[in-house]
């Protein structure tokens, strides 16, 4: 079977993409942990599929899939690369596009003038049930038994997948490497969790780096960028508007208080073309 598909990233959050509109072909998940192999296949974070659109009110559908091969509900990032390669195809005349996403929803993205995309992400869910967290009761931040000696103290939200936020003096110093995994894969997130370490520079500027499930650290993470800054709105410490600086560049969050969207705006890039014979 001959695969054609596109590499691209969102400020070095990279994705395998392939294209199920302009050719038919079955989704080789049981080899996506040997195509994500930096050394030995192509080399993500994500592998991004996009699907004709199935889900009423939407344009195209939307799956992503981690390294490890675990389908999740959410990528932002991923989301400016599909937009940008229907754009780029000729597959979308449109500058906003609806993509609907396997769990039913729906999320909506515009070309901006700048040639940055805007995505609405929706807004933020913060009953633990639907995080899922494990906790008796909703609250602004919650204890984390890392070990007998460390308890940390984190945030947790939905930004269409889990994310916990934990606030940190110095990124260039946390912990990511020991603590991300261990927040991953703690027994409070039944799901698992994408693990936020935020370092807070002024009210309109962050610094984050993101340990995300099945995939570890990567460059950038757009939901976590969005989760990070509502936990900071959430206990007044941040602006309405946010710049979210991550190892691969920039992005601007945008958020007016609950029951509203959190918009998200950065670059996606397309690296190269390929094809693979499986």
């Amino acid at each position: 079977m001959s695969l054609r598909f596109t590499k691209m990233h969102g400020l070095g959050n990279d994705f395998m993409l392939l294209d199920r509109i302009q050719q038919d072909i079955p989704v080789p998940v049981e080899r996506i942990p040997e195509l994500a192999d930096r050394h030995t296949g192509v080399g993500f974070d994500q592998l991004l599929i996009i699907e004709p659109a199935s889900i009423a009110g939407s344009d195209f559908n939307y799956r992503i899939y981690n390294a490890d091969g675990s389908e999740v509900e959410q990528c932002g990032n991923g989301a400016r690369c599909v937009m940008r390669y229907l754009i780029d195809q000729g597959l979308s005349k449109e500058t906003k596009i609806a993509l609907g996403m396997p769990t039913g929803n729906i999320i909506h993205c515009e070309l901006v003038e700048d040639g940055q995309i805007t995505v609405d992400m929706g807004a933020p869910i913060t009953a633990p049930q639907a995080i899922p967290l494990l906790a008796d009761a909703e609250a602004i931040t919650y204890p984390l038994k890392i070990s007998d000696d460390n308890t940390i103290e984190i945030a947790a939200l939905s930004m269409g997948n889990p994310h916990a936020v934990y606030q940190v003096d110095d990124v260039d110093t946390a912990p990511v490497a020991e603590l991300g995994p261990l927040i991953e894969k703690h027994e409070l997130f039944p799901e698992r969790v994408n693990a936020g370490f935020m370092q807070i520079i002024s009210p309109e500027l962050i610094r984050l780096r993101v340990y995300e499930r099945g995939a570890g650290e990567t460059l950038a993470c757009g939901t976590g960028a969005c989760a990070a800054v509502v936990a900071g709105i959430l206990r007044s410490l941040l602006s309405e508007t946010v710049t979210v600086e991550v190892k691969g560049g920039k992005l601007s969050i945008m958020w007016k208080g609950a029951g509203h969207p959190v918009l998200m705006t950065g670059p996606a890039t397309t690296v190269y073309e390929g094809h693979l014979n499986l």
